[in-house]
This record gives C-alpha cells, sequence and structure tokens, in this order.
C-alpha cells in the first residue's frame, strides 16, 4: 500500500493534477486553430466557439498525452497527411439533427418524387448520423411504393464518426419520437435484453442509403448524380459567403432538370447565389428554369 508522500504516491497526484489542470489556450492558438478548420473545412470559427474549440479539442491533447496546444499544431503541420487531421476534423465539426427535422420538407419531396419518373435520386450533403437520409428513405418509400426499388440515396459527411453510427442504424428509442408507430414497425427493429431501449434500421430501409466521407471543398466529389433533390440544409451556416457561393455553383450541374435544392430554416439560397429561386419555404429551384 502507497504511504503517503511516497514517491509513487507523488507521481500519481502529479498525474491526477495534470488531468484536471486547464490548459491555456492562446489568442495565437485559436487563430492558428481556426485557420486550419476553414481551410480543411470551410468552416468558419468566430471567437464565441472559442470555449467549444477548447473542450473538444483537448480531450484529443489528453488522448495523445500533449501538454499544450502549441504541441499539438506542431503534430498536425508536420504532416499535411496525417490521420490526425481526420480526427481534429471530427472534433470541430457539429452535428445536431434529428428524425424528419424541419418536417415541412418531407411532403414536398413526396409529391416531387411520385411527379416524376423513376430511378428517383436524391443526395443529402450532411449525413450526420444518418437520420436525414432514413428520414428521406421512408418518405421516398410511403410516397413510391414498389417504385422505391428504382431511387437512390446517397448521403455524405465530413465527419467519419458520425458516419460510423450511421452506417450502423442503431438508434435509442426515443431518438424516434417524430415517428409514427407504424413507421416505427414498418422501418425499425426493436431490440430486446441487453439492447432494450435501442432500435435498429430495418435491412430493406438501410439498403435504399449509401454511405460515404465527403468534404465539400474537396476539389473533386465522388457521386452519381445529377440528382432529383439535393439536400444541403444547415451546412451553409458554417461557411463564409465567398465558400457558400462556390460551393452552390457545384450544385448546380448535380440538379436535374426541375430538381429541388432543400436548405434549412436560417439559409436563403436565393441570397447567396443568383442561380436559385425560391420555390416555397426553404425549398429552390434552379434559375434557369423560372
Amino acid at each position: 500500500m502507497n504511504q503517503p508522500g511516497s514517491p509513487l504516491s507523488a507521481d500519481n497526484t502529479s498525474i491526477m493534477a495534470q488531468m484536471i489542470q486547464r490548459l491555456p489556450l492562446s489568442d495565437t492558438h485559436f487563430r492558428r486553430i481556426s485557420e486550419l478548420i476553414y481551410q480543411r473545412a470551410g468552416i468558419v470559427l468566430a471567437d464565441h466557439k472559442r470555449e467549444m474549440v477548447y473542450n473538444r479539442l483537448v480531450r484529443r491533447l489528453r488522448i495523445l498525452g500533449l501538454n499544450d496546444f502549441g504541441s499539438y499544431m506542431a503534430l498536425l503541420e508536420s504532416d499535411s497527411n496525417s490521420p490526425e487531421w481526420q480526427a481534429f476534423i471530427n472534433a470541430l465539426t457539429t452535428n445536431l439533427t434529428a428524425f424528419f427535422r424541419e418536417a415541412h420538407h418531407f411532403p414536398i419531396l413526396a409529391e416531387h418524387a411520385r411527379s416524376r419518373p423513376n430511378n428517383y435520386s436524391v443526395w443529402s450533403t450532411a449525413a450526420s448520423t444518418g437520420e436525414e437520409p432514413y428520414s428521406i428513405a421512408m418518405t421516398l418509400s410511403e410516397a413510391l411504393g414498389p417504385r422505391m426499388a428504382s431511387c437512390r440515396i446517397q448521403a455524405s459527411d465530413i465527419d467519419t464518426q458520425v458516419l460510423e453510427k450511421a452506417t450502423a442504424g442503431v438508434y435509442r428509442l426515443e431518438e424516434l419520437r417524430t415517428l409514427s408507430p407504424q413507421q416505427l414497425q414498418k422501418f425499425f427493429l426493436k431490440g430486446t435484453g441487453p439492447h432494450s431501449g435501442l432500435v435498429r434500421v430495418r435491412p430493406e430501409l438501410a439498403q435504399m442509403v449509401a454511405f460515404q466521407q465527403l468534404n465539400l471543398l474537396a476539389n473533386q466529389w465522388q457521386l452519381n448524380g445529377p440528382f432529383d433533390a439535393i439536400f444541403c440544409r444547415n451546412v451553409m451556416i458554417y461557411f463564409d459567403k465567398e465558400t457558400q457561393e462556390k460551393i452552390l455553383r457545384r450544385f448546380v450541374p448535380l440538379l436535374k432538370p426541375g430538381g429541388l435544392m432543400f436548405a434549412g430554416h436560417s439559409e436563403n439560397f436565393s441570397q447567396i447565389s443568383r442561380e436559385f429561386y425560391l420555390r416555397g419555404q426553404t425549398v429552390y429551384g434552379l434559375a434557369k428554369e423560372r
């Protein structure tokens, strides 16, 4: 048994103190972190995000055994292909999502799909943990019935961690509170025993969605477009105007004639780009087709 004041006890005390000590995040390091995440992912970090940045990245420092943010910056910048870059991006991306979030979009999607030919295709550009693309899949399944077999849903995200959960398709039952009992029974399997309180997306729904890692700032997007509908909701708010315009221009050739763009409630694509016009509540079409 360790005695108070023994070397081993002192070492343990020192380790514990280091674990709970708040590491300083200097203005210089915060600015550099902001520059790096902007360069890699286009995300703009305002000053009020400083505490969030600290809380998320300090976990990486602890895992890596680093004692200051300068060492972490040096680690990143020493190798532009280091896998730590993905961990850095994963830590600083925000993933707020829910099943049938911004519910008014889904009846519009259903009506649009019914009016279009077979092979209806959708791209969910920020799939997060899967709630949005699975909501799209449920909507199209209910709207099209057997025609759903010819549909394609591509779902992408920059964050590899959330894509793992999306691909697994396992959720807490409470996360499905916006679903009807009929949808819950039709599209999900309830866990039992040690998995009680969890649900899994049924295989027939899961196979409708293809997940992939994709950075909207990448020079090339590996996609099987064009699409009848593109969901880009609550994404543009993290970019500056120049980046927003660039991304929206790249969406244009990926949208089929008569296709729809779905935006978040606080986004206005027609104010960002002349390529789009407002067709309904946060729903856009191509301006050249107006």
